[in-house]
């Protein structure tokens, strides 16, 4: 493998550094690129209305005679929820495990996507070449069945992307992370290393998932003469697993609520990741038949959210389920940095209707802490770190702790979204920049509201809209009716009669002003009655509405 015309090989994060979500990496090398993962992000707090941010592909757009396709490390909406949006634009084969696939095929035919998409699902161990990369996957454990790492062979050496991980000895599922492979591939030497941040200013070890299931049988057995609802993630089937052991355990029967938990619970069901004893799922419909205290209820909405299952029991408006004094409720998970308020919104809810909630314990991470991070770099020895997947100070902690081993400072790239890193055995550097960015997703509208529409949004949400409209006669420019006010979001009009008679005396000075100077482009007239009114508004009330003057000819 060793590099002949010592060609650099180009990796290039297009989205997924300095926050957490929309995962997206190129790795280029002469006339092929692959691409790792395709994440979406949620909205932040000042994208009023967006449902979700994709990555900008116009990189891949642009070189899409060299791309191969994409190769998935997991199946989180961080690292996949961008493919519908993206494949439009970029349609190249996606391979990933056999649940992740399923995960996204569910997604692909919610888009009408799944003819024209190639897919491929590879096993651990398995290995694909697209163009001048060979690609292995390596057995990881995270909080989602399925997850693997990448071995990234090119020309120029190997990287390794952990994708998102954590080292689990005992997990629920399947076997333990494969240590072993990292060390023989570590042995052949490895060029880079691509770690996963999350936990990286976490000491110590992640608990192993199995923890979780012990605190669950410890809570059910104590609470054996209440309703039990969990509100967990989704995709933590494993979690699921645990529950349904303990349920099983202890007679109750387990209801599903939640639209993801629901999709994801029948996809890994129908493909061997979750085992379900006979007669243990009960329809939502069938609860009445059952007393609260054989009854156990998986929910979503562990983060909040206001249209989440929990979220809904919580304020009263759930179809089906009322919460009510005695329930036992528990949050497997941690608040997602950012929706700490949220989450201790609904607690609140809940315990004011008398549940008794319990959040301690009931939770492991799926990422890995420092200790973790630690070993993968010992097995696999790299010449340079690129820390990826976390905001900026968790890259930074993991570009300490490496130094820590032995990696020298040049050699630990924290890298930022469109930066492109060339490297080889002789050197690496950071030698351009490509376009990259977030595409806000708005119901079908993809990228059609931007910075200019957001800003009108705040503005409006802010200090609300005032309307003029006026009735002009076509030659002369007579007014011949208004000008009307009509006000959104700005004051009650009933109880501001004298600030609207006052404006439209503004407005009536302005068109005098108007005549007077004989001006007739419309354009003007109206950019003259804004300012005065603009400006007379801010006096007044110091708010600065949006004003839309609308003029109608006869």
């Amino acid at each position: 493998m060793k590099n002949v015309n010592n060609s650099k090989l180009k990796i290039i994060p297009l989205g997924g550094l300095e926050q957490i979500g929309m995962n997206i990496t190129a790795f280029e090398f002469e006339d092929s690129i692959i691409v790792v993962d395709c994440g979406l992000a949620f909205p932040e707090d000042d994208m009023l209305g967006i449902d979700l941010v994709i990555p900008d592909v116009t990189y891949l757009k642009d070189n899409i005679s060299k791309v191969k396709g994409f190769v998935i490390t997991h199946g989180h909406e961080d690292h996949i929820g961008a493919l519908p949006y993206v494949l439009r634009e970029v349609n190249v084969p996606i391979y990933a495990t056999k649940l992740t696939m399923g995960i996204i095929e569910n997604k692909l035919k919610e888009h009408n996507l799944m003819r024209g998409t190639k897919r491929k699902v590879i096993k651990h161990g398995q290995s694909i070449n697209l163009g001048c990369f060979r690609i292995e996957f390596i057995k990881t454990n995270h909080s989602i069945a399925d997850a693997a790492a990448l071995a990234i062979y090119s020309p120029a050496g190997i990287v390794v992307h952990t994708g998102d991980f954590k080292v689990d000895y005992t997990p629920v599922f399947g076997d333990a992370i494969d240590l072993q492979r990292l060390g023989e591939i570590g042995k052949k030497g490895v060029l880079a290393v691509m770690c996963d941040s999350t936990n990286a200013e976490r000491k110590g070890f992640t608990m192993s998932e199995k923890t979780v299931g012990a605190t669950f049988d410890n809570i059910f057995a104590e609470h054996k003469n209440t309703r039990i609802i969990i509100a967990t993630f989704a995709s933590n089937v494993d979690r699921v697993q645990q529950i349904i052991n303990s349920a099983y355990k202890y007679g109750r029967k387990v209801v599903v609520e939640g639209r993801s938990m629901v999709s994801i619970i029948s996809i890994a069901t129908e493909l061997g990741y979750l085992n379900i004893p006979d007669k243990t799922l009960i329809d939502i419909e069938q609860l009445k038949n059952y007393p609260d205290e054989q009854t156990v209820i998986i929910t979503t909405g562990s983060q909040g959210e206001s249209m989440a299952a929990l979220s809904r029991m919580a304020a009263s408006i759930h179809k089906k389920v009322t919460i009510k004094p005695g329930d036992t409720i528990i949050f497997s998970s941690n608040p997602i940095p950012g929706n700490e308020k949220a989450v201790s919104n609904v607690i609140n809810e809940l315990i004011a209707k008398g549940a008794d909630v319990i959040f301690q314990d009931t939770h492991v991470s799926g990422h890995a802490c420092q200790e973790e991070i630690k070993l993968i770099y010992s097995l696999l020895r790299p010449k340079y770190a690129i820390p990826v997947h976390g905001e900026f100070r968790h890259l930074k902690a993991q570009g300490n702790l490496v130094q820590e081993l032995g990696i020298p400072k040049e050699n630990v790239f924290i890298m930022r979204s469109g930066e492109v890193l060339e490297l080889n055995d002789d050197g690496a550097a950071i030698t351009d920049k490509v376009q990259t960015g977030a595409i806000l997703v708005d119901g079908l509208g993809v990228g059609d509201v931007g910075n200019i529409v957001l800003r009108d949004r705040q503005r409006l949400a802010e200090d609300g809209i005032l309307i003029v409209v006026l009735t002009l006669e076509k030659y002369g420019n007579q007014v011949l009716a208004g000008p009307d006010i009509v006000s959104r979001g700005f004051v009650y009009v009933r109880e501001s009669e004298d600030l609207m008679e006052e404006a439209r005396a503004i407005i009536n000075d302005a068109l005098d002003e108007c005549m007077d100077k004989n001006i007739t482009d419309w354009g003007k007239i109206k950019n003259i009655m804004k300012d005065s009114l603009s400006d007379f508004l801010w006096k007044k009330t110091k708010r600065n509405p949006m004003i839309l003057p609308i003029i109608m000819e006869v």
